[in-house]
């Protein structure tokens, strides 16, 4: 396994519209398991396909050992979306204070569906569909959003993006990659 570089906001390959999966692969494969461990070593909730630099639509996620407002994330139970869609959302909408890893210290409230339908392919390659809520349905929104070329700081009002101007000015000023150093993975 190994760990990828995260694209940072600024960065246009995270703008894109991302292509359907055609099939499981032996690459495929590794490249989740890549972005499992770059995910687990950035301790982030979720990680999607284009955040480093691949235009697929395909995203990891594992929110079981995330609590409230606690960042200190543990490996729990990844999840694997192939092609994820959301096919149904709840009128009932909720507020949380989002980040990304593609815009390191940049956080800000934004609201979702509070419950959402998803279908998508695990894995194995399985058609799945389920209804979820909570933490698990906002990371799959976040993260389908990515599949879509949208940033969760695409969906803040005026307001609020004008709040975090000179923070997004700093990253697109950057526009360099993050490697998640060794040290931070977990053992």
């Amino acid at each position: 396994m190994a760990l990828l570089r995260v694209l940072t906001y600024g960065d246009e390959r995270l703008y894109g519209r991302s292509k359907p999966v055609e099939r499981m692969t032996a690459d495929l494969r590794q490249q989740i398991a890549d972005m499992a461990e770059t995910m687990y070593a950035a301790k982030g909730a979720g990680l999607a396909a284009p955040q480093v630099g691949i235009a697929q639509r395909l995203f990891v996620l594992d929110v079981d050992q995330m609590e409230e407002n606690d960042h200190s994330k543990k490996p729990g139970q990844l999840r694997v979306f192939v092609n994820a869609e959301i096919v149904w959302t709840s009128e009932e909408d909720s507020p949380y204070v989002e980040g990304c890893l593609s815009l390191p210290g940049v956080e800000a409230e934004v609201h979702r569906a509070a419950r959402i339908r998803v279908r998508y392919r695990n894995e194995q390659w399985e058609p799945c569909e389920e209804e979820v809520d909570g933490l698990l349905a906002r990371v799959i929104q976040h993260e389908v959003d990515h599949l879509d070329g949208i940033l969760f700081v695409d969906r803040l009002g005026f307001a609020k993006r004008q709040a975090l101007a000179a923070q997004l000015r700093r990253l697109r000023n950057e526009r360099e990659t993050i490697v998640v150093p060794a040290d931070l993975m977990p053992k």
